[in-house]
């Protein structure tokens, strides 16, 4: 009897959606590069692709206004619905705050100390981002 291979989660941040979207980001060939990758092991059921809903406010705001609505599109039709959306609750809501006033860092947003916290709770090591906030709390990059 064959062992099953251990699914991986990996986090979406809203700077792989926008390099996936934008040809002109500096990281849109990379970015494409490490999509194709992943939905290869998504349809493998290797991996499963995750974010959360604050990150699909903060992308849709900042595609629309740099990229246009065609963009917004693509990101909604296309790249969301292959992973899960995680909805943030009260408890990671209130963790992920008291973390961004402890930490008391100004750069960093809360979207992210939501994604860390998320990433946290689903122990999710690895993220597809190119923000290196991520790598300071510990999280990998995409292999």
């Amino acid at each position: 009897m064959a062992v099953a291979e251990a699914m991986t989660p990996v986090f979406v941040d809203t700077s792989a959606f926008y390099a996936l979207l934008d040809a002109e980001q500096r990281f849109h060939d990379d970015a494409r590069q490490t999509w194709d990758r992943l939905l290869s092991g998504a349809r493998q059921v290797r991996t499963v692709l995750v974010t959360h809903h604050a990150v699909v406010v903060e992308s849709t705001a900042l595609i629309a206004r740099r990229l246009g609505m065609q963009a917004v599109r693509e990101l909604h039709d296309g790249l969301l619905p292959v992973a899960e959306v995680v909805w943030i609750n009260e408890k990671l809501h209130g963790r992920a705050t008291a973390a961004m006033f402890a930490a008391g860092r100004r750069h960093v947003s809360l979207v992210d100390w939501l994604s860390f916290e998320v990433m946290r709770d689903r122990r999710i090591r690895y993220a597809f981002t190119y923000d290196g906030d991520f790598e300071e709390q510990g999280f990998l990059p995409v292999p």
